[in-house]
């Protein structure tokens, strides 16, 4: 079974245009979270988060061997983008863990909701 937005051929194409889809939504939620913790923030720092965690997922899930490697993959993922959290905004690494936190919280509400919008669409009758 194909994950959305899974490049099904493995075409360098496929895979970075599946790195600029997930840098994109990744970047959009680091904003959100950012905002609710910080209030008003520039959109641009998003942007500067979003690829970090992005790219650790697309190489971690393109040479994962196992379940332990990807979940491995994920935490150095969450503390990638602490790390550029805290050296973006400037703040200390507990706001910056808290920052992290909602991030990873509103990525994966908003992911489900998305993909279940998505699996809804796709189900419709025609």
């Amino acid at each position: 079974m194909l994950v959305p937005l899974q490049a099904a051929d493995g075409t360098p194409l496929a895979i970075a245009g599946t790195f600029a889809i997930f840098a994109l939504f990744l970047s959009v939620t680091a904003h959100i979270a950012a905002r609710n913790v910080l209030g008003d923030v520039p959109i641009r720092n998003g942007f500067l988060i979003g690829p970090v965690p992005a790219a650790v997922s697309i190489i971690v899930s393109t040479f994962a061997a196992s379940d332990a490697i990807l979940f491995g993959g994920l935490l150095v993922a969450i503390v990638l983008d602490g790390l550029a959290i805290g050296y973006v905004y400037g703040e200390s690494r507990t706001l910056s863990a808290y920052i992290t936190l909602i991030h990873f919280v509103v990525s994966v509400i908003l992911g489900t909701v998305l993909v279940g919008v998505w699996l809804l669409a796709t189900s419709a009758p025609a």
